[in-house]
């Protein structure tokens, strides 16, 4: 069999066979682990959102676009929920008024504080069974996998 798994016989092949069941299976322990672990009110993306600006203050909506790879109607809901709970706002930019910046309040801050050390067990969690070595190479192959999905046009699903 090639790496590609086009050469699977469909009457003996095993899910476990096809790449993108184990990538919905891994994606199902992710949110399992995250719900568990994590919380059950901020999800993952939101996370990645806080995150984001915790590292890049006053960041814009297309700034989100492109760290987190999400098309502009998906950022502009995760925006909206997240002011909406109180964990950032919205300033206008002094250079552009038409543009807005995005900014952690204080509650956002410290939600992203108290959510960090959870982020990193589940992190920890999911990939225990794998040398470091491992873990950047899983990284660096997931990359690549997406980088390629995107080139080819598949959009990113929404959160």
């Amino acid at each position: 069999m090639d790496s590609s798994g086009a050469d699977l016989d469909p009457a003996d092949a095993a899910p476990s066979a096809y790449t993108g069941f184990l990538f919905r299976r891994a994606q199902q322990a992710h949110v399992a682990a995250w719900q568990r672990e994590v919380s059950s009110t901020i999800s993952s993306v939101q996370f990645g959102a806080l995150s984001v600006l915790s590292r890049m203050p006053g960041s814009s909506q297309q700034d989100l676009c492109d760290e987190l790879d999400l098309d502009r109607s998906t950022i502009a809901d995760l925006v909206h929920r997240l002011e909406r709970r109180g964990l950032i706002e919205r300033r206008r930019d002094d250079a552009d008024r038409r543009r807005n910046r995005l900014v952690l309040t204080g509650s956002g801050d410290d939600a992203f504080t108290e959510l960090r050390p959870r982020v990193d067990e589940v992190e920890r969690t999911l990939t225990n069974a794998l040398s470091p070595d491992e873990r950047r190479q899983l990284r660096a192959l997931l990359t690549k996998v997406l980088a390629a999905a995107k080139d080819q046009g598949d959009a990113s699903p929404p959160e």
